[in-house]
């Protein structure tokens, strides 16, 4: 059985427009412990990260801590936004409920679902090919994340996307044996008592 611990960045500083280096807050950074603190006694194999800051910083903390290399994947990095759907925008959540509602639709300048959810799944078959029978954590976001689940349960909507968009860091654990998927479980580490199935 292949275990992987999918962690969902914690805060970041969604001042800083470059995503690819946005940096955690002083919360996210102290959140990091958590993430620490539930993956120490799962055995861990191997540490992978989407290659974005946020990403990393967050697992960073226990790879150090085990002496763990972070392994960087470009394919499990973040959906390209519209430079015009900002957080911001009073635009931004119709644009993000009509491409729950059709995973084609985008703007000329940003990725589609279809698109994220298609390379990230790639570069997770290609994990579970290299890594077969290991527990593995990676280091993700929430829209890449959100696009794997639903590749595995397909009635996992907007409505649940937006669940957890404040919810930083967030886990998912998935099962799989040999490269079939098994289970998967959704992990808040501030209630850890009130952990679910997808």
């Amino acid at each position: 059985m292949t275990t992987i611990y999918f962690i969902r960045h914690c805060e970041a500083d969604n001042s800083n427009p470059n995503g690819r280096i946005r940096p955690l807050t002083e919360k996210g950074m102290n959140d990091r412990k958590l993430v620490t603190e539930f993956l120490q006694d799962k055995s861990i194999d191997i540490v992978v990260s989407s290659p974005f800051k946020r990403a990393v910083d967050t697992v960073a903390d226990f790879a150090e801590k085990n002496n763990f290399e972070i392994k960087i994947i470009e394919d499990f990095r973040e959906q390209t936004s519209s430079r015009n759907m900002r957080k911001d925008n009073l635009a931004h959540y119709p644009f993000l409920s009509q491409q729950w509602a059709d995973f084609s639709y985008t703007l000329a300048d940003g990725e589609c679902l279809a698109e994220v959810q298609e390379r990230n799944i790639a570069a997770l078959n290609q994990i579970l090919m290299q890594y077969k029978d290991k527990n593995i954590v990676i280091g993700t976001h929430g829209t890449a994340l959100s696009t794997i689940i639903n590749y595995f349960c397909d009635t996992y909507g907007f409505n649940d996307f937006m669940a957890m968009v404040n919810i930083l860091p967030w886990v998912v654990k998935m099962e799989f044996d040999d490269c079939n998927f098994d289970e998967m479980l959704k992990v808040n580490l501030f209630e850890l008592n009130k952990n679910t199935k997808i």
